[in-house]
């Protein structure tokens, strides 16, 4: 029997930031970069207008120059609160109460912390002491598709469970200038702060996606560690990634596509990575620009989300419902180059 994942409740961090504010202060703090040029035009057609942090722009913890230790305290509780105030609202939409829930698969790769959301959430939120937990710290922006996978293999593996799925990224801790490679400029208005929380079991409360063990895939490119890789120092957390990345969707695409065979896809879910992996993955799925909407309107409004980006995907998908019946495909990303994706049908 399968399983629904229910309708997420997405949370955007408070402060909105232009695309504009990020390139005036790149100028302000690389006057003299040799190549500030195509940075500036590069941030400017990159396909992001706004973005959320969780600090201002000029916040020590993020232009600024707190040391490690002051920007991941932050970071984490930043996410933590976000990622309270989402698993509350899926809670409250849903009209269920904490003992409701019986797993908790929570995602965070953006603020170091032992315990972890998992063990947090459960105190704040009132959940069971017993539940089944499930930390996920290092798959970044994969974490929501693969939260959903392990909700989904354990919604099924006990029926009548309630699995909550909780994904919270401070991505704005990686603003650093101490990176001044052209990939880090971009990154700097690439990625958004935000939380989100949905529900998977087989006791279903409204429309949604639903899987079944052959709807789920995952899948690590050969020779791709150093794709995407995340790098701890003394000036804090940075993302570094290699001009392979850029066309890891396509590498990848085909094993999706095979594992696919002959279903169809005809709503996607794409984690808005940038506009080139949205449009990569979309076009090897035989669709189109305005299929992939969804996607590119979160992308352009509020960045790439990190772990988060698929369900706040989804969410919008809600907001424009697909029939009854259409078979949908989420897609994400994370490092070195791994896939973690779920194929399903929408039931309205």
């Amino acid at each position: 029997m399968p399983v629904r994942i229910s309708r997420p409740a997405t949370v955007l961090a408070a402060h909105k930031i232009t695309t504009a504010e990020i390139a005036d202060d790149i100028r302000a703090h690389h006057p003299d970069h040799p190549r500030l040029g195509a940075i500036l035009r590069v941030l400017d057609n990159c396909g992001v207008r706004t973005r959320h942090f969780t600090q201002p722009l000029t916040a020590d913890t993020i232009s600024g120059t707190a040391p490690i230790g002051e920007r991941t305290a932050r970071a984490f509780a930043d996410g933590l609160a976000m990622a309270e105030q989402a698993a509350r609202r899926v809670l409250d939409e849903q009209n269920l109460q904490p003992g409701d829930i019986t797993g908790l698969i929570t995602t965070h790769a953006t603020g170091w912390s032992v315990p972890n959301l998992d063990v947090h959430l459960v105190h704040r939120l009132g959940l069971n002491p017993n539940i089944r937990r499930t930390a996920l710290t290092t798959t970044a922006c994969a974490g929501g598709a693969h939260a959903l996978i392990r909700a989904t293999e354990q919604a099924l593996l006990h029926p009548g469970s309630r699995v909550l799925v909780v994904a919270a990224e401070v991505l704005s801790t990686s603003y650093n200038h101490a990176d001044t490679k052209i990939e880090h400029m971009i990154y700097k208005a690439l990625f958004g702060d935000s939380a989100a929380a949905t529900t998977v079991s087989s006791d279903p409360i409204g429309p949604g996606l639903q899987v079944d063990a052959d709807g789920l895939f995952e899948y690590a490119l050969p020779d791709s560690l150093t794709y995407y890789a995340g790098r701890i120092d003394s000036d804090g957390l940075h993302f570094d990634s290699t001009k392979q990345a850029s066309g890891g969707a396509k590498q990848v695409m085909p094993a999706v596509v095979d594992w696919l065979a002959d279903r169809r896809v005809d709503v996607p879910v794409i984690h808005p990575g940038s506009r080139p992996i949205i449009l990569d993955t979309a076009t090897a799925l035989g669709l189109t620009e305005t299929d992939a909407r969804h996607s590119l309107d979160t992308l352009t409004t509020e960045g790439n989300l990190g772990g988060v980006s698929v369900l706040r995907v989804l969410e919008r998908t809600h907001d424009e419902p697909p029939a009854d019946g259409a078979q949908a495909l989420m897609v994400a990303y994370g490092p070195g180059f791994t896939v973690s994706a779920l194929h399903g049908t929408w039931a309205s």
